[in-house]
């Protein structure tokens, strides 16, 4: 391992949970960028967690800089966060009784400015739902800052009965995507 300075960027809890597993020193700054893009959900996390990546680089010299971008994904289509309750109950309804992926891009940006990047793909499979089952998590606001409108390690892990994948990518960070990077870059 060497000494060269890890930044997370991102303001996620969960990453900053996720990545502090791996005992490596990080810090936090997740710069603001441009978020929208019409490229299909795989690829879109891909160049999410890119542009989060190279605005962290810039602002972060000779450091190296891990970003993620996650989207859940239904009949190919993106669901990012929820704009309102609405949103999430439509969002719910879609994912109820059926199977779904979770994509989350990673990127990681060497002290040399080299750019790695990567994807993975999970799928999730939701046990049906009632409209008041919908209605009642909305309620406790769990999915409201969640790509999908849930999160699988809260109290939607109530409706999840079936997983294909890594665990930690629907939490929104793939932790053995992340080791790989991270080794390309001599951090692990």
């Amino acid at each position: 391992m060497n000494d060269t300075p890890l930044i997370l960027a991102s303001a996620s809890p969960r990453r900053r949970e996720l990545l502090a597993m791996t005992g490596l020193p990080f810090t936090v700054d997740a710069p603001d960028v441009d978020e929208r893009c019409t490229l299909p959900p795989r690829e879109a996390v891909q160049e999410l967690s890119r542009r989060k990546a190279l605005a962290a680089a810039r602002l972060h010299p000779s450091c190296v800089i891990l970003a993620a971008d996650t989207l859940v994904s239904v009949d190919d289509t993106a669901l990012g966060k929820p704009r309102d309750a609405e949103d999430a109950f439509a969002m719910l309804r879609s994912l109820s009784g059926r199977w779904h992926q979770v994509y989350t891009g990673v990127t990681v940006v060497d002290a040399d400015g080299c750019v790695h990047t990567d994807a993975d793909g999970t799928d999730v499979h939701f046990m049906p739902m009632t409209d008041e089952d919908i209605r009642r998590y909305i309620a406790t606001k769990e999915p409201m800052d969640k790509a999908g409108a849930y999160a699988v390690q809260g109290i939607a892990g109530l409706w999840i009965d079936q997983l294909r994948g890594s665990h930690t990518n629907v939490i929104g960070l793939p932790m053995t995507l992340v080791r790989t990077l991270l080794r390309r870059c001599g951090l692990m």
